[in-house]
């Protein structure tokens, strides 16, 4: 059985997330989301709301599953019996930090592969900080999240922004 874990923030999940997403399950037998839970970050969503959010969008999806880890990405995958990590581009810098990080983990786990898989080039510009920017000034993020998480996005930004 293939098993591939696609780990992140996903702050919020975006469309091209989701398109990651769709994907990787098409190609490996197991997909385990993983939200990393990052105490030097500060999300505006918790980790469990992320998870939820991520539970919510891929529900549709049989051979996915979501969980929340912190350490190292590597244990993470051991513990899930995965030997495949996922990681989306969208342009070339992404490919220079994610090149440097696939390269540490193959040192530090060299039964673990990382297969990159470049964006739809409809998302190739977005992120979930574009998104929470956007957001910010009340802009229509509609077109960059899936549509059962945006009036949730929506009102933590607005919550945020008027406490």
């Amino acid at each position: 059985m293939s098993i591939a874990v696609y780990p992140g923030s996903f702050d919020p999940v975006t469309l091209g997330h989701l398109d990651i997403i769709e994907r990787t399950a098409r190609i490996m037998d197991r997909v385990i989301i993983g939200v990393l839970n990052n105490n030097s970050k500060t999300p505006l969503f918790s980790v469990e709301e992320r998870v939820n959010m991520l539970r919510s969008v891929t529900a549709h999806i049989t051979n996915v599953e979501v969980q929340s880890f912190d350490g190292l990405l590597v244990d993470f995958v051991r513990k899930n019996g995965a030997n495949v990590i996922v990681r989306g581009l969208r342009a070339i810098t992404d490919f220079e930090y994610e090149l440097q990080l696939s390269q540490t983990n193959r040192i530090i786990a060299p039964e673990i592969d990382t297969l990159f898989l470049t964006t739809n080039l409809k998302y190739s510009y977005l992120s979930s900080s574009i998104v929470k920017e956007i957001a910010t000034y009340h802009g229509d993020i509609s077109a960059f999240l899936p549509p059962e998480i945006l009036e949730q996005v929506e009102k933590k930004i607005n919550d945020k922004n008027h406490p």
